[in-house]
């Protein structure tokens, strides 16, 4: 089993696959301990899968993905963590804006005892107003709802521990989020500082749609974090408010009308009887929400786990006595 695994996903990258590999070829190399590259192809239509399949074939320390279709860089990512078979696991962008010679520090760090490492883009080069500014805040608002007080959630470029990252689930784009669902788990995070380098060749796969979706990740990370295992603590809590105000309300009015029987409650306080309505009705559906969450939750615990992705073959070199392409499809 080798003791480093480095992830890379791979999206129409094919003017950057041969460079990339030459460099962290060389970084690992010098480390000195055993190590295997775990590259991911997410479902590229130009020549990025060929290229990989060309590397596989001349190192055995090298396992291609290669998915069914473009599923995301979350389920990338979680196809090449659950084929790792290292004690420490990276991951990394495979656009060469992260810098291979960069891996000692992130594994000094783990060595240290820290269960996740975290890149940090200190010195940004992007587009102020498309990226600069909106990360700046969805990182601030995430340190804030997660309690990880660390600079940069959304760079890729991050190392963890085995049996860290393998009790995250992952699927959507929650990978930016790993560090605060690492916290959850009670895992010991520490940040360091890494270059942010412009793109050498290709095109970036970044738009301000993607800032757009960060924002409702947060909402769902902060429901995550705080009521995972206890849906029904916050629709149960909106829920009794409801009925209790609903009821309040209705006791009022029954009162009034129990005072002057002759009063019409409708004609003098028609909208608080609808009101009261409302709130009692909402608040039980608001209930019944908490124990349907309930119930998916004690379903999620006791059920099978399914990927969010598809394989489509492994590729790895097989043994010295038989040097060839072994192809596993799924």
């Amino acid at each position: 089993m080798p003791k480093y695994s480095i992830v890379v996903p791979f999206h129409n990258e094919e003017e950057n696959v041969t460079a990339l590999y030459a460099r962290l070829k060389q970084v690992m190399e010098q480390i000195g301990d055993s190590f295997e590259l775990v590259l991911v192809d997410d479902g590229s239509s130009d020549r990025t899968y060929k290229l990989l399949e060309e590397i596989a074939a001349v190192d055995s320390r090298v396992l291609v993905v290669k998915l069914r279709r473009n599923f995301g860089q979350t389920s990338a990512l979680a196809a090449g963590f659950d084929h790792s078979s290292g004690e420490f696991i990276l991951s990394m962008d495979g656009d060469l804006q992260h810098d291979p010679n960069e891996i000692p520090n992130f594994l000094e760090k783990l060595e240290e005892g820290y269960d996740v490492v975290s890149g940090w883009r200190e010195k940004r080069i992007d587009n102020f107003v498309m990226r600069r500014f909106p990360s700046r805040v969805a990182n601030w608002l995430m340190a804030k709802l997660s309690g990880v007080n660390i600079h940069d959630f959304g760079t890729t470029f991050k190392a963890y521990r085995r049996e860290v990252i393998q009790n995250i689930p992952l699927y959507g784009e929650m990978h930016r989020f790993i560090p605060a669902l690492a916290s959850w788990y009670g895992a010991s995070i520490c940040e360091i500082p890494i270059k942010n380098v412009q793109r050498e060749r290709g095109k970036s796969h970044y738009g301000i749609g993607r800032t757009f979706r960060v924002f409702f990740d947060l909402l769902t990370i902060r429901f995550l974090l705080k009521y995972m295992s206890r849906p029904l603590h916050f629709f149960g809590t909106f829920g009794a408010l409801g009925i209790l105000a609903g009821s309040i309300i209705s006791t009022v009015l029954l009162a009034l009308k129990l005072a002057n029987w002759h009063v019409n409650i409708m004609d003098q306080h028609g909208p608080w009887f609808v009101i009261a309505g409302v709130l009692i009705v909402a608040g039980i559906q608001m209930l019944a929400i908490g124990l349907l969450g309930e119930l998916q939750v004690r379903h999620y615990y006791t059920s099978q786990q399914h990927t969010p992705y598809a394989i489509d073959r492994l590729v790895r070199l097989r043994a010295p006595e038989e040097p060839s392409i072994l192809s596993d499809r799924d």
